[in-house]
């Protein structure tokens, strides 16, 4: 301990120290993560988590997390549940951590922010621990979509409606309104969305047959019809999707307008969990934990509400200035899918290398459990670094309302 506290003292002393070395060096009291684990992604209202409400999701993923961190679960002293469509989903995190396992001891709480809310959760924990206010901690991103929906109920009240801002009352926008709107005003064709669509699922198909998926999905079992089934796949990988194929389905969005997104091109509506345990670096030592990644940081930057899905445009540039990054010096990139309209846009507005990005797919063949993917893609990206020896991870989604966020982590499992 006390040699790595002093070459990190003598690297902080290195004249002209490059960026990406500042933030690949190791020192104590660095934030760490220690396991992250996902459930599988289930087609909502028809697939293997249909019967299994948001507190019986959340009290399988933190039984899990019970059961493969080898951590006395005394340690953990905060539990933070990133959700969107559930107002009670604090009671739900606090039974299921309770019945998992965690003593009575550890508390418990949910954030709410839209897709990104499983990042914001994660950002939450680690800010406890960089603080001082906890020592381990454990953020969970999960959405049952099967039985919740974030859609408004009413009108905003009257002195939004008529107040004279437009962005105001553009918060009212359904998402797929939001990505006709991106859709058009970029000139981000049909074709182009089909065609990002189709590779999207052709790499969920590759990578699951290849069975990259494996490390990062934990098997859970769940009664179907009265039988206990163990499900350890992705239900929304569509073997065989084409282009051509995708192009033959009609337009989703019809009443707003707009004929360029589709349930092809979209996101799926999925039910699914994700859970990152994180402390500081001399805490998993203490503990003989495994290090499997350094959290670097994370930021959230606004935008135009009707075009919210271009919001990891702007997160992005900001999360990598705090840090004096450039774009080519990350090795993988976890990009949400929301809508083709918006990940084309980023993709290209940013010159990102799509050989980086999202290379297992992503939301549009796998699915989009709103408050999950957040850390959903914290685990599939740190799972894909693994596998190509690549250390820098950034994440990013679009969020609704107008937002963008952005998580950089450093992989530590590289030979």
């Amino acid at each position: 301990m006390a040699a790595e506290r002093l070459s990190s003292f003598v690297s902080q002393l290195t004249p002209g120290q490059k960026p990406l070395d500042k933030i690949t060096q190791k020192n104590p009291d660095d934030i760490v993560i220690t396991l992250a684990i996902r459930t599988p992604l289930c087609k909502a209202k028809k697939g293997g988590f249909k019967d299994l409400p948001l507190d019986g999701m959340v009290f399988k993923i933190l039984e899990q997390v019970v059961k493969k961190s080898n951590l006395d679960p005394q340690m953990v002293e905060d539990i933070c549940l990133g959700n969107v469509s559930d107002a009670k989903a604090a009671y739900y995190v606090r039974a299921a951590c309770l019945a998992a396992g965690f003593p009575n001891t550890t508390a418990a709480s949910s954030v709410n922010r839209f897709c990104s809310s499983g990042l914001k959760a994660t950002q939450d924990i680690a800010n406890q621990i960089l603080t001082g206010s906890i020592e381990v901690g454990v953020a969970v991103g999960a959405e049952s979509m099967s039985t919740g929906g974030d859609r408004l109920e009413r009108p905003f009240v009257d002195e939004i409606m008529n107040s004279n801002s437009q962005d105001a009352k553009d918060c009212m926008q359904p998402m797929g309104q939001t990505s006709e709107n991106v859709g058009n005003d970029f000139n981000i064709t049909r074709e182009l969305q089909d065609r990002y669509a189709a590779e999207s699922y052709r790499r969920a198909e590759a990578a699951q047959k290849a069975g990259w998926f494996d490390d990062e999905i934990t098997p859970i079992t769940v009664k179907i019809d009265g039988k206990d089934v163990t499900l350890n796949k992705d239900e929304g990988v569509r073997p065989g999707t084409t282009y051509e194929s995708l192009s033959k389905i009609r337009p989703a969005f019809t009443q707003f307008g707009g004929d360029k997104s589709t349930g092809g091109n979209s996101s799926q509506v999925t039910d699914g969990a994700a859970a990152v345990m994180l402390m500081k670096r001399s805490k998993a030592m203490e503990l003989g934990q495994p290090i499997l990644a350094k959290y670097v940081g994370a930021t959230v930057a606004g935008l135009a509400p009707r075009i919210m899905g271009i919001g990891p445009s702007i997160a992005i540039p900001k999360l990598l200035g705090k840090y004096g990054l450039d774009i080519s010096d990350i090795d993988v990139i976890e990009l949400n899918e929301a809508f083709a309209s918006m990940a084309v846009y980023c993709r290209d507005t940013l010159k990102l290398d799509w050989t980086k990005m999202n290379p297992r797919g992503g939301a549009i063949a796998l699915g989009h459990p709103l408050g999950c993917t957040g850390a959903r893609q914290i685990v599939t990206g740190l799972s894909e670094c693994r596998r190509q020896k690549a250390k820098i991870l950034l994440t990013s989604m679009c969020i609704g309302t107008g937002q963008g966020m952005a998580g950089l982590f450093v992989n530590e499992q590289v030979d």
